[in-house]
């Protein structure tokens, strides 16, 4: 039987959850080796300050959090620099923060996760969607392959150098 995903704004009393699924994010990338995220952000701040701002969404799998993503429109100033090219100057939706709960890893969530926002950007009438993430972030380098995003160039965010990419919506 197929699970019911949706996409909805996180409240503050998913903070909790939240936090959680970030924690095990930021265990696994220490675990990969990688830099990112190994510097205390994200932290329950950062969480916080994303619900606040509406910026916080959480996507469900049959009424349970599983994922976690910030979407922002048309706010990223790190990406006014790019070193590329971004494909669109139109207005688009910054993907950050995206954390799986490990109950659910390997089960293709991500790509269910940029599903759901390909669809939000589209039913906004935004042009693209953007994303960054760390050089050494093969699974998330991966989807974004599979997902048909084209990457741009390098981008400087606070901590270190990203790989940026995009894709057209509309």
């Amino acid at each position: 039987m197929n699970a019911e995903t949706k996409l909805r704004i996180a409240e503050i009393e998913d903070r909790n959850a939240i936090w959680a699924i970030i924690q095990q994010s930021i265990e696994r990338r220490k675990q990969d080796g990688s830099t990112q995220w190994q510097n205390g952000y994200p932290n329950m701040g950062t969480v916080e300050s994303d619900i606040a701002k509406g910026f916080g969404y959480v996507m469900t799998v049959d009424g349970e959090i599983a994922v976690y993503a910030a979407l922002i429109l048309n706010d990223e100033p790190a990406y006014s620099t790019i070193e590329g090219a971004w494909l669109s100057d139109g207005e688009f939706v910054v993907v950050h923060r995206v954390a799986v709960d490990e109950k659910f890893a390997g089960q293709g969530m991500v790509k269910k996760l940029f599903d759901h926002i390909e669809d939000f950007t589209r039913s906004h009438e935004i042009q693209s969607v953007k994303v960054d993430t760390n050089y050494d972030n093969i699974a998330m380098l991966k989807i974004l392959e599979s997902k048909g995003y084209s990457y741009c160039g390098e981008v400087v965010l606070a901590d270190g150098l990203r790989k940026a990419y995009e894709k057209i919506i509309i």
